[in-house]
């Protein structure tokens, strides 16, 4: 059975001659004009040139290029592009034979730290080019957080571990189930140059709020709870689950928390709806599954009686934006609210982390604790042979 839209004359009039309609005459890209035409492979392939992951992305993107679609201002909604991509990616015959292969040793050797979305990608550049490349990662597969943090209801494991092998089967040394706890000790292992791809993997916590510590067996850090959900650890949650912060984290952490035996789930945001970093279509998900999202509420406190966490209390707020559209979370009058639960789910932010990163290797960090760059264009740290990439950087 084809797409729907595949099957859809008009819709593909829309798409190949929007140039048209525009103002810019913004031509269409090759790979929108090849889907037209049914020639899924060779689309695949050309998007494949600048997207390592086209079947993930297909599914997960953020689709920042659909706001700036220009069919926009002629049309209620933009090109479908996240979609398009997609149905390339499942619609294309076997394409492992057409992609490049590892080039001929050119007697550089390079580490990849952390087998996510950012060392793939420098693989995927680099082996053709003759590089030999080691590929370390604590988990027992690639794809780092793609992997960890995204449900596998939203992103199957056969999509991810195809495309992941597009990149591996080039050549790459896995050093998988192996945590890397020294660069000092990388170093000395002779690579030409070693690239940092470790993401941000640190979430962050409310460690100061009242109860905090009282309750910490029913406390979860949001992206530290699915990977646990991901790798199988986790298969259960409370049935009455808070879930804070507003971004696609939380909405995966409450969506998941659905499926995994809780019935009353909430997500509570301190931010007004409409400011919710959360994509638009993932808080509609969210709310589709009954999942209501409460906006403008502060957490003040973590309620604990008798050792147990029974819920939380927020205070309500109101947002106010100054000339420049910057916002103020303004206190109200109302009393403090009270909401339920046997477990709450911090999905508030992430940051880096390089406790294995020692202060003698010369590799400095700002005071936010991020690598300084010396190089904007090749991402080079302050040592010559260290790059980073991706959210590391």
């Amino acid at each position: 059975m084809k797409p729907t839209n595949i099957a859809n004359p008009e819709y593909f009039h829309k798409v190949v001659d929007c140039q048209y309609a525009c103002p810019a005459h913004t031509p269409v890209p090759a790979y929108i004009r090849l889907i037209a035409q049914e020639r899924y492979t060779d689309a695949y392939l050309i998007n494949w040139e600048s997207n390592v992951f086209p079947g993930v992305l297909g599914r997960t993107c953020d689709r920042p290029c659909e706001p700036a679609c220009r069919r926009g201002r002629v049309e209620e909604e933009p090109v479908a592009i996240c979609r398009l991509k997609r149905v390339a990616a499942d619609f294309k015959d076997k394409v492992a034979d057409l992609l490049p292969k590892a080039g001929p040793p050119n007697g550089k050797k390079i580490a990849l730290i952390g087998a996510g979305p950012a060392s793939l990608t420098v693989a995927r550049d680099l082996a053709p080019l003759g590089y030999e490349l080691h590929l370390y990662d604590e988990q027992a597969k690639g794809g780092g957080f793609m992997r960890s943090q995204i449900p596998t209801f939203r992103l199957p494991e056969t999509v991810l571990d195809e495309e992941i092998g597009y990149v591996l089967d080039m050549g790459v040394t896995t050093i998988f189930d192996t945590y890397v706890d020294s660069m000092a000790d990388m170093l000395t292992k002779g690579y030409d140059a070693i690239f940092v791809g470790t993401g941000a993997p640190k979430g962050r916590d409310l460690a100061k709020l009242p109860g905090r510590k009282e309750a910490h067996e029913n406390i979860h850090i949001g992206i530290n709870w699915l990977a646990n959900v991901a790798f199988e650890h986790t298969d259960r949650i409370g049935k009455r689950v808070i879930v804070l912060g507003g971004g696609n984290t939380a909405m995966d952490c409450c969506r998941t928390s659905r499926r995994l035996g809780g019935e009353d789930v909430k997500v509570i945001v301190r931010s007004p709806f409409e400011d919710m970093k959360a994509s638009p279509w993932e808080k509609e998900d969210a709310i589709h599954e009954g999942i209501p999202i409460i906006d403008n509420h502060v957490p003040k406190e973590f309620v604990v009686e008798d050792g147990k966490l029974v819920g939380m209390t927020f205070s309500k707020v109101t947002a106010v934006y100054d000339a420049d559209g910057r916002r103020d979370l303004l206190p109200t009058d109302e009393e403090p609210v009270f909401f339920d639960c046997d477990d709450v789910l911090i999905a508030i932010g992430q940051e880096v982390a390089y406790p294995w990163i020692e202060k003698e290797t010369g590799i400095r960090f700002t005071s936010w604790g991020t690598p300084i760059i010396n190089d904007d264009e090749t991402f080079q740290s302050t040592r010559r042979e260290v790059f980073f990439g991706g959210d590391a950087a």
